[in-house]
């Protein structure tokens, strides 16, 4: 493996090299083979007994390689929602219509999922996506069952709901209509102007107290947007998105996540405002995670694109993750701790303050939930 990804900006001398302190870091993948991609990579999977590599034989046959194109493949799951117990997340289950994400965000903390399908969470993840055109008829099934309790569902929580290939497929389209049947709670996060095309049915649940949408907007410079997050709907289409749907009666939230100490924490103050101004009447925010393949990942990444912040970004993300790259504690991790972590958190609560932003919380309802019938089940005979 060379001592330097293939493609990446000279840093200077070596000892300024990060890939001399992390020699772990994979071998980058051809820009114009990746290009319109976050990954720069495209590693093995942390469970595959081998590694594949880039290795350049002297054929100059590199170049010839076709680029990474999307191909998508049939989920098969026999149950659409997924339970989770953890203490720190609003919510208990959550619906993903798709695995993997076209939107290539390079930060994503869900790319390490990849890996259970024998994939790279690199470019894998954002190239190799898998649907499941069963989820509407497989979630009625799973609300029929006669132990089945109603509370939120989240919908955006691990890949977007809107990611491109839902002009085309609507299967989260197909999801509202189900909930919108049995009156049941759903609440949306998304990085796509596309969530607009489901603002008849947003609205209708709306009006029962039964929807509500959160669009992160990570940055409103449209080139790092474009670097970091290069298939997702560019900042101003975003704002247009919380503007339309607040003006259509659909309580809307707005994500600055991640936070990234050194590259987009400057520009809290003004993603908040912008978004009060387009009618947004809660903010949220979750410090930038880097869980397992997504550090290197993330450091590829800067070495690419940024390679002069390099180290104070990570010295930065050590300072609030307790000296690592990251922590998984319950409780910490969505926040971090530390001087600099408690900063940001100040800054935060002062703008929402100052913006008149979290003065109420919208709590959706479960009292228009209707269990539906049939779904191959037996009916009561009394």
């Amino acid at each position: 493996m060379p001592s330097e990804p293939a493609g990446a900006p000279s840093t200077g001398s070596e000892q300024n090299r990060p890939e001399a302190d992390f020699p772990e870091l994979a071998v980058a993948i051809e820009r114009g083979r990746r290009r319109g991609r976050g990954a720069q990579s495209n590693a093995s999977g942390r469970y595959e007994a081998e590694a594949r590599v880039v290795f350049d034989d002297g054929w100059q046959s590199l170049e010839d390689l076709p680029p990474f194109k999307t191909t998508v493949a049939t989920d098969t799951s026999r149950k659409v929602i997924t339970r989770n117990e953890s203490p720190d997340i609003g919510f208990d289950r959550s619906i993903n219509p798709y695995r993997g994400c076209e939107h290539g965000c390079v930060y994503c903390f869900a790319r390490p999922t990849h890996a259970f399908l024998g994939l790279s969470p690199g470019l894998d993840f954002e190239s190799k996506l898998f649907v499941k055109p069963d989820a509407p008829a497989l979630l009625e099934k799973e609300l029929a069952a006669s132990g089945y309790e109603p509370r939120m569902i989240a919908i955006g929580t691990n890949t977007d709901p809107y990611q491109p290939i839902e002009r085309e497929r609507k299967i989260m389209r197909g999801i509202l209509e189900v909930l919108e049947k049995v009156g049941h709670p759903v609440g949306i996060v998304t990085k796509s102007a596309l969530v607009m095309r489901d603002a008849d049915i947003l609205a209708r649940m709306a009006k029962k107290n039964l929807a509500k949408v959160a669009i992160s907007v990570t940055t409103l410079d449209p080139k790092l947007a474009r670097t970091m997050e290069p298939r997702a709907s560019t900042p101003s289409k975003r704002l247009e998105a919380l503007q339309a749907l607040s003006k259509a009666g659909i309580p809307t939230t707005v994500m600055v996540a991640p936070v990234i100490p050194a590259l987009n924490d400057s520009e809290i103050e003004r993603i908040l405002d912008a978004a009060a101004h387009a009618g947004v009447k809660e903010a949220a925010y979750v410090l930038l995670r880097l869980p397992l393949e997504v550090r290197d990942l993330f450091r590829e990444w800067l070495l690419e694109h940024y390679p002069d912040r390099y180290r104070h970004v990570f010295t930065l993300i050590r300072d609030m993750r307790g000296g690592r790259d990251y922590d998984s504690q319950w409780g910490t991790r969505m926040k971090g701790t530390g001087p600099m972590a408690w900063m940001i958190g100040r800054r935060f609560e002062i703008a929402c303050e100052k913006l008149g932003l979290n003065k109420r919380r919208t709590k959706l309802t479960t009292d228009h939930f209707v269990r539906p019938k049939g779904g191959g089940q037996q009916l009561s005979l009394f």
